[in-house]
């Protein structure tokens, strides 16, 4: 199937831009809404509230719809894809977030895109990558490893924060290799649903059992406010849209968020939470983001070129 946007309906690679820039805004300002969150509200009990709330309303609107009411195998799976996508990945950056800055936190989650290309390089059948893209992976963890340590300018990224967000990197790329490998719901947004409550609810446990508690006369507005914004903006929204653009567009093109998000996550930090951007830390950010581009665009066909570009330049700016 055709899937290049020049071969679709006119007006559908309109709405297929308009797509992706939400994709990249809605995502790359959750790494900023996270911090502003966990200001008042204990990490794991607030990533709890939002994916319990957005799953709850993915679920409910699904099932109204007419999605099949899901089986025993696919509960399962829900188990599986909440665990590594949901509690260790979502739940791992914010829990991080408390300790490391958000534009940092950001960047090390890029590192999706290094960690696929390994997962699926050292899979049972799996085959090395090719040139260009082994070359992006090295660039890319090169521009990761110059994140940790201290920078000077007064900014020291924590070790054990900085290890949370590699784990929760892998964990979501192991995640999204198994979810394609996995039985699922035929409605993607029934799945979703059901992966998100699974995970909230480890989340919940989770923050209890650490003792986290929330003492509601010590949250701010701004917080509660982020909460909610995360689960709307974040969670309902952008991964619905997200889900739309995958049935339309090329996978590579969808894919390209991975690179824009972490500037969007730099700047945001920088310009509302004062988030100190250090010389190494711009030469990380233009190490990372171009090597995502790079490995992106080994997939992308010759009609979705244009988008690598798009891809490519805030990685300029931001170097």
């Amino acid at each position: 199937m055709d899937h290049s946007i020049g071969s679709r309906p006119s007006g559908i690679g309109a709405r297929i831009a308009v797509g992706l820039v939400t994709v990249y805004v809605l995502w790359g300002s959750t790494f900023l809404a996270i911090r502003l969150a966990v200001d008042t509200i204990p990490p794991l009990l607030m990533a709890a509230g939002r994916w319990l709330l957005a799953g709850t309303v993915l679920y409910a609107y699904a099932r109204l719809r007419g999605a099949e009411k899901p089986t025993f195998r696919h509960w399962r799976t829900a188990l599986l894809m909440g665990a590594l996508l949901v509690f260790f990945s979502n739940g791992g950056v914010t829990w991080a977030e408390t300790r490391v800055p958000s534009g940092i936190a950001a960047l090390f989650i890029a590192s999706v895109s290094f960690w696929m290309v390994l997962l699926d390089w050292l899979r049972p059948g799996g085959s090395a990558p090719p040139a260009r893209v082994a070359l992006g992976v090295v660039i890319g963890f090169v521009g990761v490893a110059l994140l940790g340590g201290r920078h000077g300018e007064g900014l020291h990224v924590d070790p054990l924060g900085t290890a949370v967000l590699l784990f929760a990197a892998l964990s979501w790329s192991v995640g999204s290799l198994a979810s394609t490998r996995v039985p699922r719901p035929a409605s993607p947004l029934l799945g979703a649903g059901m992966q998100m409550l699974v995970g909230g609810g480890y989340l919940l446990v989770s923050g209890l059992a650490l003792g986290e508690r929330v003492a509601p006369a010590r949250v701010t507005l701004l917080s509660a406010g982020s909460l909610v914004y995360l689960s709307v903006a974040g969670s309902l929204i952008g991964f619905t849209v997200y889900l739309w653009l995958m049935r339309v567009a090329p996978p590579a093109l969808v894919s390209t968020y991975a690179c824009v998000n972490p500037v969007v996550a730099v700047f945001l930090g920088a310009v509302f939470l004062h988030e100190p951007v250090t010389p190494r830390m711009l030469v990380a950010t233009a190490a990372i983001v171009g090597a995502v581009a790079l490995v992106i665009s080994a997939r992308l066909k010759p009609a979705d070129n244009k988008a690598v570009l798009r891809c490519r330049t805030p990685a300029r700016a931001q170097a």
